[in-house]
């Protein structure tokens, strides 16, 4: 039923004071919209029984009735009975009555109407009825008259689907017997992999979002704010202002100190200045950017002293967007928009001796963006006085928005969230193509042990690769042009300079030691045996060669792909990663985990299990700047706890001598009590030991990216179910919605 409706047959509710005021006294000044409402409701059966059976009620007999009701209302509770339509409806009146509504609701039907407070206003308009009859009329004139002033405007619907929503929550309350209910009870979860999948390339059937939320433009520094060059305040345009502030933000920061950073920076400000500010600031060392660098601290610190009632301002404007722009409708499900915030201006930095530090990400401008959605969707509106670059309708990817960046001129995207559907199955996928090369990879290694021998150097070479990329789970290494990124090396583009050879190491033979820039301008350094076929070819590779030539001068990534599809349809060299880590986890967890281990026990295997992932795939981080501190303050709790220890175990003895010596109940309910004490103290011990010696461990690796990325979730819930852990110890919120998937499906006999 619509609001609409609900809204009517509430007006027209026999029983009620406005209905027998507005039908009886009324009559005839309003029969054609009495007419209009009973022509609608006689749809339902049963308003027209209630309608024919009242109009032949007198209003004196009615208020009688009504009134004899109300006083004896356990009387009339026993008279009601169960009709033959499912409704309960009144012995005496026939006409449905509020309890009856209220049971419907309970049967699936849905009446927007407050029950409990209808029944008050029986009360209480009986007696005004008697009294002012004519001020209820006029009341209800005005109410028909806003409400038909309401669906001209437009607003009606709207004001009625939020209407239902209070109702039903009062209903709720009602029928508990006045307790509350949770306000927000948790949305069904959408299981897509209990649904078949689009086997056409589609990703989407519909797609409908409110497109990215640009930053906020700039605000010019308060007059107050000064900049200086060469010892004289100089008052700059708002361009060069804005990029000025963007250096002054990074005073204290490593990079302003790095020459490649502060070059391009200054390189690309002059282009932000007029002519006349670019004769005369030539030099940025004689610029001072002092002030407006204590301006921003001092802004830093007033928001960290912010009100809480200022504080929660700013979390519902938040929240306000988010459920705006953070959200969008696909395939008839709301799905989460991963970062809906398109990145605002400021200083590139990259990572590494990345040659382009320091130049000007340009602020991004809604001419820059293609939008993506489907046909029959409301299209995103760009912001007043613009328009967007191009807005498509291409389902066969899951791009909600892009635009190209300046810097690279790489493609920025914005998706949807990891917990999403597109995400979801993506990620299954992954972890199903590693599943498939696990029953392939014996014979794949003995493929490439086989090629060790051939007779072609190209061949020889990629066989060496392929053993390096599935024992060392190396990456494959992309071709890239040179000083346009950082020096970062893969597989493929090894160096002569980045590997040496030693026929014996530490007690090892034929051990290679390899030392190169990873991902991110990570070190890898790493020393490991091989086995003799693949120390000769490399002795081979490096011969009559410099320090910067390729080792694999005669592979690239391209032929290194080519032929590992080959080999199985969808291998990729970040196959043999995601392979290589997930079984090295199951391996680990078997090795590791006892049964009889208590839950920090198990959770810190399950973390040594990780971080053998972690090393295996070059997962490491330089140690947090809190680092020491935490481990001091860690470190401060054992020690008091251990204190706590031994003077509860000397309790506990003094307890048991007085238990000896007594002989008597109290002292040996005395002497439990203490062996509890000294028993809950110990496990308070042995968890803060545990986690000392974890973050001790973790230090330098970073567990995160492999625990996301490349271990199959399935792994991790198996053994979680399998061991009574609470997976909540594993995942947190964020990546239980990421892997619900997993989570739903796995039992505890899964196996990678």
């Amino acid at each position: 039923m619509s609001g609409d409706h609900a809204h009517k047959q509430h007006q027209m509710q026999p029983g009620s004071v406005d209905y027998n005021s507005h039908k009886h006294k009324d009559k005839h000044k309003d029969r054609e919209h009495s007419h209009k409402e009973h022509k609608r409701d006689k749809e339902r059966g049963n308003w027209k029984n209630c309608h024919s059976e009242h109009k032949s009620c007198s209003e004196k007999k009615h208020r009688e009735k009504e009134k004899e009701r109300l006083k004896h209302k356990d009387k009339q509770k026993e008279e009601k009975f169960h009709s033959s339509d499912g409704k309960y409806r009144d012995k005496e009146n026939g006409f449905v009555s509020s309890l009856s509504i209220k049971v419907e609701e309970d049967n699936g039907y849905h009446h927007p109407i407050k029950h409990e407070k209808a029944l008050k206003r029986e009360r209480d308009e009986d007696d005004r009825y008697e009294h002012k009859p004519k001020k209820v009329k006029v009341d209800h004139e005005k109410k028909v008259k806003k409400r038909k002033q309401e669906e001209d405007d437009g607003d009606f619907e709207e004001r009625e689907e939020k209407k239902p929503k209070k109702r039903t929550k009062e209903v709720k309350k009602d029928t508990t017997g006045g307790k509350k209910k949770a306000k927000n009870e948790p949305e069904e979860k959408w299981k897509w992999w209990e649904e078949e999948k689009c086997t056409d390339g589609s990703k989407w059937r519909f797609l409908e979002h409110k497109g990215p939320v640009f930053p906020p433009p700039y605000e010019p520094l308060p007059d107050r704010v000064r900049f200086y060059y060469d010892g004289k305040a100089m008052k700059l345009s708002p361009g060069a202002e804005e990029v000025a502030t963007f250096y002054a933000k990074m005073l204290d920061h490593e990079y302003t100190t790095k020459d490649i950073f502060r070059k391009n920076f200054f390189k690309d400000w002059r282009k932000e200045m007029t002519s006349e500010e670019k004769s005369k600031i030539t030099e940025l060392k004689k610029c001072d950017f002092t002030e407006m660098h204590e301006y921003f601290k001092a802004q830093s610190e007033a928001r960290k002293q912010m009100s809480k009632e200022e504080k929660q301002k700013i979390k519902e404007e938040n929240e306000r967007i988010l459920q705006e722009y953070g959200y969008c409708v696909m395939d008839n499900h709301r799905e989460r928009i991963g970062n809906f915030r398109i990145e605002p201006p400021g200083l590139f930095r990259g990572r590494g001796d990345h040659p382009k530090m320091g130049k000007l990400k340009r602020r991004i401008r809604p001419e820059d963006i293609i939008i993506n959605c489907s046909k029959d969707s409301v299209h995103p509106k760009a912001p007043p006085g613009t328009r967007w670059k191009e807005v498509r309708h291409d389902n066969k990817v899951t791009w909600l928005v892009s635009w190209t960046e300046n810097i690279q001129g790489s493609i920025k995207y914005i998706m949807l969230n990891p917990s999403s559907r597109i995400k979801g199955e993506k990620d299954w996928q992954k972890y199903e193509t590693a599943r498939r090369l696990k029953k392939i990879v014996e014979r794949i290694r003995a493929q490439y042990r086989e090629d060790w021998r051939s007779k072609e150097m190209r061949i020889r070479q990629r066989a060496v690769a392929l053993y390096f990329i599935d024992k060392l789970a190396l990456r494959a290494g992309n071709e890239k042009d040179e000083g346009e990124t950082a020096d970062t090396v893969g597989c493929c583009s090894l160096r002569v300079e980045h590997i040496r050879l030693h026929p014996q190491m530490d007690g090892q033979d034929y051990v290679v030691e390899l030392d190169f820039p990873g991902k991110d301008s990570i070190r890898y350094y790493n020393k490991v045996s091989v086995e003799k076929r693949v120390f000769k070819n490399l002795q081979l590779f490096l011969e009559n060669k410099q320090a910067k030539d390729d080792l694999f001068d005669r592979l690239n990534t391209s032929i290194l792909n080519k032929h590992l599809q080959e080999l199985m349809d969808g291998l990729t060299a970040k196959v043999f990663r995601t392979y290589n880590a997930s079984i090295t986890l199951q391996q680990q967890l078997k090795e590791l985990t006892s049964s009889d281990d208590n839950i920090p026990e198990k959770i810190l295997s399950y973390n040594r299990a990780n971080r053998a992932v972690a090393v295996l795939c070059n997962h490491q981080r330089a140690p947090p700047k809190t680092f020491e501190k935490s481990m001091h303050n860690l470190q401060t709790k054992i020690d008091e706890k251990k204190k706590q220890l031994s003077a509860a175990k000397k309790e506990l003895k003094a307890a048991k001598a007085d238990a000896k010596t007594l002989r008597d109940e109290k002292s040996k309910r005395a002497v439990e009590t203490k062996k509890k004490a000294v028993q809950r103290i110990s496990e308070q011990l042995m968890k803060l030991e545990v986690q000392a010696t974890d973050r001790e461990e973790n230090k330098q690796i970073a567990l995160g990216t492999s625990k996301l990325n490349y271990l199959d979730p399935r792994i991790s819930v198996a053994w979680c179910k399998k061991l009574g852990v609470p997976i909540e110890k594993i995942y947190n919120k964020t990546q239980r919605e990421k892997f619900a998937w997993a989570i739903d499906m796995t039992d505890e006999d899964f196996e990678f």
